[in-house]
């Protein structure tokens, strides 16, 4: 797309189906890798990657080509069968449905990538699905508890 230029800045939120703890310390670095070849092999930038047990930040300079939609289906999708794969967990991996995205100004995108160096510091305050509230209330994005945050049963 000639003539074509953006500056957009995305920032992802997605949990493994019900917020299980499966994201293991010991290979959580090599599927920060994985899923960073995912983005950069669609043509995004990565700009930073980090989360905890049971769920991942992702900030993304996004480029044209792709929708968010798709991107996010490509990670999900790829990085899921990547871990069920490599037999990186007992039971089957899944992401929850869905993903929060949200979009900052470049002169934001700094303290965004402090917020998601500092997850495990941050999260000893504040669970997952308070910080994703926060998220959702901060964005004045409209939501129903009951479709948002599926637990297991």
């Amino acid at each position: 797309m000639a003539n074509s230029y953006t500056h957009l800045y995305i920032q992802f939120v997605f949990a493994v189906k019900y917020r299980n703890a499966l994201i293991s310390e010991h290979w959580e670095a090599d599927l920060y890798k994985y899923i960073t070849g995912i983005v950069q092999n669609n043509h995004h930038k990565l700009v930073c990657i980090n989360g905890m047990p049971d769920h991942i930040h992702i900030l993304v300079g996004l480029h044209i080509t792709q929708s968010i939609a798709d991107l996010m289906r490509d990670v999900k999708a790829n990085s899921s069968k990547w871990i069920n794969e490599n037999n990186l967990t007992k039971e089957k991996f899944e992401w929850q449905t869905g993903y929060g995205a949200f979009s900052y100004s470049k002169s934001h995108v700094q303290n965004v990538i402090n917020y998601i160096n500092n997850q495990k510091r941050h999260h000893q305050k504040q669970t997952f699905t308070q910080e994703y509230i926060t998220f959702l209330k901060k964005f004045e994005i409209e939501y129903k508890k009951e479709f948002s945050f599926k637990e297991l049963i």
